[in-house]
């Protein structure tokens, strides 16, 4: 798509096959990061593989943007969100969009602060994905869903930016509002999140074990009432069936980082809804007590 920029700030799993799509799609695409992996990605490119086949791009790298894209993907894990976000100018999507494609419900400050109405909330669900090497990247599911709103730009402009994703052949819904966006996934990937961090154990055998599901689903309910206190109503059933979904032998990235004793997103992910059920005087006692477990305060 001659003319189209697209950059993406965080080339791991999702971002790394997002610009690869996105490359072969046709647009001029920059990746951002930090030295040592646009280092990298400069000499081996991006290699996605899919259950269709291998996908391969070699993107343009950037330590910082600084030139006028027409759509951002922030796709970093939210403890490294305020280092990344200062690697792009705001000038740089004055005219765009800039889309946040984290989990959690509390990251839209800071890419407001950072991009102020330009912002758009957005999710990627639907999608299993993992990186087994610094530029290889294994998907083991279809390509993702991508949910997108904004409560700040025109709708035109959401659009513009949902069919710059479907030209990369992905399935690109716009919703109502960055809120329902948010806790659409955010849910269920809290309670995963937290019993696969807790357990140690992969969603099929959550899923198989009664004792586990029904610790799954009472947590998903309670997340679920803490949605509705803040205006979003969900149906537990139907987060339910989209894990069930899933396949038998996946986890959550947090459940991986957990176990690796790396730095995990299991605050950003279940505390925001933790913090949001304090906030609106919604119980959460099992949610609770499986983050508890799983190492967070």
């Amino acid at each position: 798509m001659t003319g189209t920029s697209i950059a993406v700030l965080g080339p791991g799993a999702v971002g790394g096959a997002l610009a690869t799509r996105l490359s072969l799609a046709g647009f001029h695409v920059i990746v951002v990061g930090p030295p040592e992996t646009i280092g990298l990605i400069a000499l081996a490119g991006i290699v996605v593989e899919t259950q269709e086949g291998t996908l391969s791009a070699r993107p343009e790298v950037r330590e910082r943007l600084t030139t006028p894209v027409n759509l951002l993907v922030v796709s970093v894990k939210a403890p490294a969100l305020e280092d990344a976000l200062q690697r792009v100018e705001p000038s740089a999507v004055e005219s765009g969009v800039a889309l946040a494609v984290l989990n959690g419900l509390e990251h839209m400050a800071a890419m407001r602060t950072r991009f102020g109405d330009r912002a758009a909330a957005g999710s990627v669900s639907h999608y299993q994905a993992y990186r087994p090497g610094r530029v290889q990247i294994v998907e083991a599911s279809a390509p993702p869903l991508v949910t997108m709103a904004s409560d700040t730009l025109p709708r035109s402009d959401v659009e513009r930016a949902a069919d710059l994703l479907r030209a990369a052949r992905l399935e690109v819904r716009v919703g109502q509002s960055e809120k329902r966006v948010l806790w659409h996934k955010a849910a269920r990937i809290a309670a995963l999140a937290a019993a696969t961090s807790a357990s140690g154990r992969t969603v099929g055998e959550l899923r198989s074990d009664p004792v586990w599901r029904e610790r799954l689903q009472a947590a998903i309910a309670e997340a679920c009432d803490v949605a509705e206190a803040d205006g979003v109503s969900l149906n537990v059933q139907a987060q339910l069936a989209i894990i069930d979904e899933i396949a038998s032998e996946a986890t959550t990235s947090a459940a991986r980082d957990v176990a690796a004793s790396r730095v995990s997103e299991l605050d950003a992910i279940v505390g925001s809804v933790l913090r949001a059920g304090v906030r609106l005087g919604v119980r959460t006692p099992t949610l609770r007590e499986l983050a508890t477990a799983a190492g967070l305060p």
